[in-house]
């Protein structure tokens, strides 16, 4: 799972094996660590009808309602954005990259756009 932050925008990919993660278990999380610091971001199913999110003990949680999860998670729908007023929130499934690059690609979804002319 990875995490994009610019601004108040909070952007969530998840790898085929993360949203098979995140399906069996309703929660996934990750942690980062900087020295003695600790930045935790998770994904977690809640009974609620939009995406929201928190940020309390140097943890970063989207909140995903459970139909919305279901949908995701059993379809080919990419992903889920909302935005609030204050805070836009986008949970997708990531993707392989179109040009080269030297992360480790193994487990994304096949790109839509592969194998296309542009």
């Amino acid at each position: 799972m990875k995490i994009r932050i610019k601004g108040n925008s909070l952007r969530y990919r998840l790898t085929k094996t993360d949203v098979e993660r995140f399906l069996n278990n309703g929660y996934l999380e990750e942690q980062t660590v900087f020295g003695s610091s600790v930045l935790t971001y998770a994904v977690k199913v809640y009974n609620s009808s939009h995406l929201s999110a928190s940020f309390d003990d140097n943890k970063i949680t989207l909140f995903m309602p459970e139909s919305m999860a279901n949908e995701w998670v059993s379809t080919d729908k990419v992903g889920f954005e909302e935005n609030n007023g204050q805070l836009y929130l986008l949970i997708e499934k990531d993707f392989k990259c179109l040009d080269n690059v030297a992360e480790d690609q193994s487990d994304n979804y096949p790109n839509p756009l592969s194998g296309k002319i542009v």
